[in-house]
């Protein structure tokens, strides 16, 4: 069997988390087995659908890397192929024309509602005569669908389920202005194109069991269905934006790494024994079915933070410049020094998201005189500041500035001082970054130069003054 699959998403709103996920999967499952993946967008519904979803869509699964085969199809383009099978239902006595006005619908379901009935059609106009059609009423068209019987999904991940035909009723395939629904609609362009695998979120089980109704009324082999549970927070509540956040974009602008996402996503409802960091090479090589867990998935913010300080840490240092030069850009008025890119394997270290790092290179990126924090400023006291000023001159006789004549200078100057280092650093640490925290002393004077490192001294000795100390 040729493997096609699809990610079929309405355009209503941004990429959510979990529709990243049923992409990734159909997307890994098509690549394992050589396959095709389309990128199908079920705009039927025109009066929710909009081209800024679509293009936040395409954007979310184009920084996810996911990439999709041939041209993104738009569902509502090919209306008149939906219209044709719907006639052909019509003619092979598989449908029939409703000509339910709204109001009669809604007295129907409320008579079910207080008999505790099944809130389903009652099949009305199935047997009618075409003569009894009001003249004023422009009809829907709806499945004659099997009363009896079982309707049974054979799905890879949730075995076989079973629905009473009773349970469901004749679904509407033509609204009364003409235009298909998705139920029909999306069994027409999954027949169409040749899709061997639906895979989707186990909230489209009952779908199924509808849109199997259909393949069968037009004598169409049915795909293969997967239907993967859907993602829920560590409440067990159904994962919404007071989880921390619930789409593509939100992480994307939160600083996370697509690689992060992707590995994190893949692991929410699927394993490969006791890996955690998983590559996307091996993913493709070891993606099934049948390791996609029937329990809901409890997405956890705090271990895709963990897994992205993973990434960020064995992730390129001149790839991570470029992921933050735009956002650093944004928020200073002059070009980022040297001594970011001369910091980043440090900094990178002590980062979990790229926000973090912009927050952790931040002190690079300050004017003078940088503005102290009150952790930092504990480290100022008069004698330290007084150690300082004696310092300056022992930086400033340093002839070649590099990581190691620095070390070398404070390590003298602590023996003259009969100083341990940490009691130096902890203090100089504070002038120089305006934070109690950075990384390592040496490199941290390395990469602002003398220069820079002399003037931030001077600085804290000058404010000192001003302020009696």
């Amino acid at each position: 069997m040729s493997v096609v699959t699809r990610f079929a998403p309405s355009p209503t709103g941004v990429l959510h988390i979990g529709g990243a996920r049923t992409a990734l999967f159909n997307w890994l499952f098509a690549r394992r087995n050589n396959g095709q993946f389309i990128l199908r967008i079920e705009d039927t519904d025109t009066n929710r659908s909009t081209d800024e979803a679509v293009k936040a869509i395409v954007s979310g699964l184009e920084w996810l890397n996911i990439d999709w085969d041939g041209n993104v199809v738009s569902q509502s383009s090919r209306c008149e192929r939906h219209i044709e099978v719907a006639n052909t239902l019509l003619s092979a006595d598989h449908a029939y024309r409703c000509y339910c006005s709204p109001e009669e619908l809604r007295l129907m379901r409320e008579e079910a509602r207080l008999a505790g009935r099944p809130i389903i059609y009652d099949g009305r106009w199935r047997d009618r005569p075409s003569s009894d059609a009001p003249s004023n009423v422009s009809p829907t068209i709806r499945l004659k669908a099997p009363r009896t019987g079982k309707t049974v999904i054979r799905d890879e991940v949730q075995g076989e389920v079973c629905i009473d035909n009773s349970e469901l009723d004749d679904m509407v395939l033509l609204r009364s202005n003409g235009t298909p629904t998705y139920m029909l609609a999306a069994v027409v362009d999954d027949h169409d194109m040749n899709i061997s695998h639906i895979i989707r979120g186990d909230d489209h089980l009952n779908n199924a069991a509808r849109q199997i109704q259909i393949y069968s009324a037009l004598g169409w082999p049915v795909p293969i269905y997967a239907h993967i549970p859907l993602i829920h927070g560590v409440d067990g509540a159904r994962l919404s934006k007071r989880h921390g956040a619930d789409s593509v974009e939100s992480f994307r602008h939160s600083g996370y790494l697509p690689e992060a996402v992707n590995n994190y996503l893949l692991r929410l409802g699927w394993a490969h024994g006791d890996d955690e960091i998983i590559s996307i090479q091996q993913a493709i090589n070891w993606f099934d079915l049948g390791s996609v867990g029937r329990s809901p998935a409890r997405f956890d913010i705090s271990r895709l933070m963990s897994m992205n300080a993973h990434y960020m840490r064995i992730a390129d240092d001149e790839r991570l410049y470029e992921e933050v030069l735009p956002l650093l850009t944004k928020n200073i008025d002059h070009t980022p020094p040297d001594s970011v890119k001369t910091l980043m394997p440090q900094l990178k270290e002590r980062s979990k998201t790229l926000v973090e790092l912009i927050e952790n290179m931040s002190f690079l990126l300050s004017k003078r005189p940088l503005d102290i924090d009150e952790d930092a400023q504990k480290f100022l006291s008069s004698d330290s500041l007084s150690m300082l000023e004696r310092l300056h001159s022992k930086l400033d006789s340093i002839p070649t500035w590099s990581p190691t004549s620095v070390e070398s200078a404070l390590r003298e100057f602590a023996v003259t001082e009969e100083l341990k280092l940490g009691s130096i650093a902890q203090p100089l640490r504070a002038a120089v970054t305006g934070r109690k925290i950075s990384p390592g002393i040496f490199e941290v004077l390395a990469a602002l130069g003398k220069t820079e490192t002399l003037e931030r001294l001077s600085d804290v000795a000058t404010t000192a003054t001003k302020n009696g100390n």
